[in-house]
């Protein structure tokens, strides 16, 4: 019985070492990286969650822009952290369940290296041009890029992007031949949207929402099966004549794989303390979007899926990134 015993021994000084550990986290600041460039919907929504745990845990969190290659670069720094819940990632449906599929070469193994542990909002994303642009509707576009074939630009944050694949998803379901415009981030597309150097962009909803209600862009179709609450004047894609095109972004934190329990549920139950808070739950819906409220178990099992549903959807499609 000594092995047996010396084995209990082990395994419950190791318990009470994480328990420990658990307990005091956070003691030193966090890193919190965004693998989009500043401005865009991911950004809006790692710095609330940032700014809402520093203030819970009395801990400074840093928001890391790295941008690049769809979003690959940020994750890989975050996939390959340390595992003491110090380093996390804003994750997205584009930068972490799309790629693993589109990319031909990743430089992490999603989902060995990475755990989604607490979504935080989703979104749907938006057609806009600028305010000045002669299309004032989805069939304008439509009859815009079939009159000159090739010529009409649309931007996004990145190849691979949820964001580049709806656009995709346009050109698939209408025949129109439109050029993507990549870009490291929603914020510079919007910069070169307003400056006339493309024609269009998708966006997430949450940066373009002040910019549409202030009449500085024009919203021209969301891309949801039902309108917005913040756009109410914006079409669906549905309602504007393109039929069975409901696409949704999402967003959340993720942690190296291999971060402890404790560690996992004390973020996770922080998040969603957050989402049920009064304040956050209207800067939410300003934005156009809705809370996601998941266990971890609940959140990493949702991640696989949607990894398994975009598979699909580029495996139909064809698409591939070098």
């Amino acid at each position: 019985m000594r092995v047996p015993l010396r084995v209990f021994a082990v395994v419950a000084v190791v318990m009470l070492q994480a328990g420990a550990q658990a307990a005091e986290y956070p003691a030193r600041p966090i890193r919190m990286i965004v693998p989009y460039a500043p401005g865009g919907a991911t950004d809006i929504f790692a710095r609330i969650v940032a700014e809402k745990l520093a203030s819970a845990w009395g801990q400074q969190v840093v928001v890391d822009n790295r941008a690049g290659a769809g979003g690959n670069i940020g994750s890989d720094l975050a996939a390959k952290a340390n595992p003491d819940g110090y380093t996390m990632l804003l994750g997205t449906s584009g930068s972490n369940a799309v790629n693993p599929s589109l990319y031909t070469k990743m430089p992490y193994e999603a989902k060995r290296d990475l755990a989604f542990i607490a979504p935080f909002a989703s979104t749907p994303n938006i057609l806009i041009v600028r305010t000045a642009h002669p299309a004032k509707s989805v069939q304008d576009l439509i009859q815009m890029a079939k009159s000159k074939p090739g010529k009409v630009t649309y931007g996004s944050s990145g190849v691979g992007s949820v964001l580049h694949l709806s656009g995709e998803l346009l050109k698939t379901v209408t025949g129109v031949n439109i050029v993507h415009v990549p870009y490291k981030g929603t914020g510079p597309s919007l910069i070169d949207l307003l400056g006339g150097q493309i024609d269009m962009v998708f966006s997430n909803l949450p940066p373009v929402v002040p910019f549409v209600q202030e009449g500085r862009m024009r919203g021209i179709a969301v891309t949801t099966a039902e309108r917005v609450r913040a756009l109410p004047n914006v079409p669906t894609m549905i309602e504007a004549g393109v039929p069975n095109y409901d696409v949704t972004s999402w967003f959340g934190v993720f942690v190296p794989s291999r971060t402890q329990g404790a560690v996992v549920e004390k973020i996770n139950r922080e998040v969603q303390r957050m989402l049920k808070a009064p304040d956050t739950q209207e800067r939410l819906a300003t934005m156009g979007a809705d809370p996601m409220f998941m266990t971890p178990r609940e959140a990493n099992a949702f991640f696989h899926s949607e990894i398994a549903k975009w598979a699909k959807v580029i495996k139909a499609s064809g698409a591939k990134v070098d």
